[in-house]
């Protein structure tokens, strides 16, 4: 079946011409990642795939894009305020046993300098905040943590003010390129104290674009055996990149390159129409590893759909499932490392993201607020043709930032 799909298909995912850029490609960290950012970067990694698991779980039949990086990052300010088996809990989740909490901060830090500044080609912007009420007072230790470690922007708010939502909207807003336009609601609870947020941005284009001129109308083909119809982006010619064939699960490994080489967009494509779900199974942090190990370069052509869309949900389940319940009881939560006397508990966790996907590159953007309340108150080509599973990631440190299941690219949501 293999050897007559690969004779029948052609295929074209990055485009023609590569960028006429003076700067040559990236191909190796500027530096080595320490102990901890190397711990760290695996942790992320392992929470990453848990978390899309479980997303995938309660809210299967859709698309989904999340942000690990994104969540990662916003939960990793509240762990600096979490105390006792909360902070114990938070730890398991987050996937960072083993690692003190100076660890964790120093490779946060370390890491948010390196992608940030990582290629001259990439957009790519990583900001944190948080905003409390301006009638509490929180322990000065926890904010200069977060100050120091995470970038974060501290601002103490008067949340009853009209204007108090839309002032936390404007910094989500400013800090994703205008491509997540609200994260916190308005009004703010009466119960919600402090809200610490993490917002990403990136943009890149392809470092071989697909030509406009060869975009088609072509068929995509639907988990549930029907098909729909999507503008087809392809190129003449074979361009670079990475692939590999997995025999044993039948998935196609496709990396595609950005801007020069350290950011790419990995495609997983099961051989069967209908192979998602089994994708789905055999996703693992392990499993991944061994993918992205198995990458060799090439030059093929390649044909992927274009789309455009957002995803936004409540983490709250999600979370709790994954082992932080605690941090949601009203009664037992522990973030006395935020606020001496107690009584505060995460209410809220929002996600939302952006991904757009065309002949030039792609543009992703993501959200991630905590609320904290107050208890009181194969050799051949390839062709995308069918659900798919993709990620962006920072090859070299092996930072996902992004990660995808594209299960209708026609969808709305």
């Amino acid at each position: 079946m293999r050897g007559m799909r690969t004779a029948l298909v052609a295929v074209g995912l990055i485009g023609l011409s590569a960028c006429g850029d003076s700067i040559g490609p990236i191909d190796e960290l500027p530096r080595e990642l320490s102990l901890a950012e190397s711990n760290l970067v695996d942790a992320d990694n392992r929470f990453a795939f848990k978390l899309f698991a479980e997303i995938d779980n309660q809210d299967a039949g859709k698309n989904i894009f999340i942000s690990p990086l994104s969540v990662g990052m916003a939960l990793g300010m509240t762990y600096n305020g979490a105390a006792g088996t909360t902070r114990t809990a938070m730890q398991e989740t987050l996937e960072l046993q083993g690692m003190s909490i100076d660890d964790v901060n120093g490779a946060y830090r370390s890491l948010i300098d390196l992608l940030r500044d990582l290629d001259p080609r990439v957009e790519f912007l990583l900001a944190n905040s948080i905003w409390y009420r301006n009638t509490y007072t929180f322990q000065q230790d926890f904010l200069d943590l977060n100050i120091q470690y995470f970038d974060a922007e501290v601002a103490a708010l008067d949340f009853n003010s009209p204007n108090a939502a839309s002032t936390i909207n404007d910094w989500v807003r400013q800090n994703t390129a205008g491509r997540i336009e609200e994260i916190v609601d308005d009004p703010i609870s009466s119960a919600a104290v402090m809200f610490l947020i993490n917002a990403i941005y990136f943009k890149a284009d392809w470092a071989y674009q697909f030509e406009r001129d060869r975009t088609r109308e072509a068929p995509f083909y639907l988990a549930d055996g029907t098909q729909t119809t999507v503008d087809m982006m392809s190129h003449e010619d074979e361009v670079p990149l990475r692939y590999a064939w997995d025999p044993d699960n039948e998935v196609d490994v496709v990396d595609i390159p950005y801007g020069g080489d350290a950011y790419s967009m990995t495609i997983l494509l099961p051989e069967e129409r209908d192979g998602i779900d089994e994708l789905m199974d055999m996703m693992s942090h392990d499993q991944w590893n061994i993918w992205i190990a198995s990458l060799n370069s090439t030059s093929k052509r390649i044909l992927m759909p274009k789309f455009t869309f957002e995803y936004d949900l409540l983490m709250n389940d999600v979370l709790k499932a994954l082992g932080m319940e605690i941090a949601f009881d009203t009664t037992n939560a522990d973030f006395t490392n935020m606020y001496a006397p107690g009584g505060l508990f995460i209410s809220k966790v929002k996600h939302k993201t952006f991904v757009e996907v065309d002949e030039e590159g792609t543009e992703a953007a993501a959200a991630t607020s905590v609320e904290i309340g107050l208890t009181s108150a194969g050799p051949g080509p390839i062709i995308v043709d069918r659900p798919f599973v993709f990620a962006i990631r920072e090859r070299y440190s092996g930072t996902i930032l992004f990660i995808g299941k594209m299960l209708n690219p026609n969808a709305d949501d």
